[in-house]
């Protein structure tokens, strides 16, 4: 069996210390690179503050020299709204990939599924790691139409995604964090400089130099903290 190609996939709008945070745990975890992919246009949410060419170059500066993180471009080359299903058809069909394949996700993003576009036939494509938090995890009762799927699919150990293509489930228990893409828009909208520390230096100075997330009356209220 080939190696473990693991995808992780979100707007990362903006990415922050909790989405390198977990990055790096399953990159640990599962002795694999992690490629995170950001979405060009998501169809289950509005659009994202900021164009999918500056997400994709907040990732690049997120993760440099930073081993085993990668940046993926694949859906913003889609001309179409992202769905993951065709992404991982397009990355079995069109590029010939037979190895295991695994999708990083929340494990509030898991029990959703179901509300998700051919969301039964992702378990054919690839496996799931699913990022556990707090108040934000597993725990029965799930959503009725998941329960079926996913019964014998629970998998304790990393090495066994690499046994067979698609279709285990992984849970990954990671700590507790205050950052959210949401917050940090929301502080930078109010002028609050808090966010600062919930993004890398790099992704900050990103941000304020290109009057990212700033309060609708075009105000640019992002104030740089002293040290930087």
């Amino acid at each position: 069996m080939d190696d473990l190609l693991v995808l992780y996939g979100g707007t990362f709008d903006p990415i922050h210390n909790g989405h390198l945070a977990i990055a790096r745990l399953v990159r640990d975890t599962v002795q694999a690179d992690v490629h995170l992919m950001p979405s060009a246009d998501p169809p289950h949410r509005t659009r994202p503050g900021a164009s999918a060419a500056q997400r994709a170059r907040m990732l690049d500066l997120a993760v440099a020299g930073e081993g085993g993180l990668h940046v993926d471009r694949r859906e913003l080359q889609r001309e179409s709204r992202s769905y993951t299903f065709e992404t991982l058809t397009a990355l079995r069909d069109g590029e010939g990939v037979r190895g295991p394949v695994a999708l990083v996700i929340g494990a509030d993003s898991f029990l959703g599924l179901p509300t998700w576009h051919e969301w039964q036939a992702l378990f054919s494509l690839c496996h799931f790691i699913v990022a556990e938090r707090p108040g934000h995890d597993l725990e029965l009762p799930w959503p009725a139409p998941l329960v079926p799927v996913v019964e014998g699919r629970l998998t304790n150990d990393p090495q066994s995604l690499r046994e067979t293509p698609a279709g285990r489930v992984l849970r990954l228990r990671h700590p507790l964090r205050q950052e959210s893409a949401t917050a940090i828009r929301a502080a930078i909208a109010r002028g609050d400089d808090t966010w600062w520390g919930w993004v890398p230096p790099a992704v900050a100075t990103y941000i304020q130099r290109n009057a990212l997330y700033r309060d609708d009356d075009g105000v640019d209220r992002v104030g740089a903290p002293a040290s930087l």
